[in-house]
């Protein structure tokens, strides 16, 4: 029961964290971005990028940033929990034959 526990520790971990990389990631280039605006010499540069992204988050989310950030983060929550499912499945099968 132990393993079974294990596992589902390991595969819950694995999941949240896949889900929430993608906001952190999306949230501090967003941020960055803000705050180099306020750099004289980058205002120009820094102006128009923050809202291809938005517009680029917009194409996965029917319109709304936010649900496209939410659709690539459960992408991303989904794949992350299928690699721990298949790297817990490669764990027995070479702990089985060694």
């Amino acid at each position: 029961m132990s393993l079974f526990t294990n596992f589902l520790r390991s595969f819950l971990l694995t999941t949240v964290f896949s889900f929430i990389a993608p906001m952190f990631i999306v949230g501090g280039i967003l941020i960055c971005l803000c705050l180099f605006g306020f750099v004289p010499g980058l205002q120009g540069l820094t102006e128009n990028i923050p809202n291809q992204i938005l517009h680029f988050l917009a194409t996965f989310g029917t319109g709304s940033a936010v649900n496209g950030l939410f659709v690539i983060s459960l992408t991303f929550g989904f794949v992350g929990g299928l690699f721990d499912i298949y790297a817990y499945y490669r764990y027995q099968i070479l702990r089985i034959d060694s």
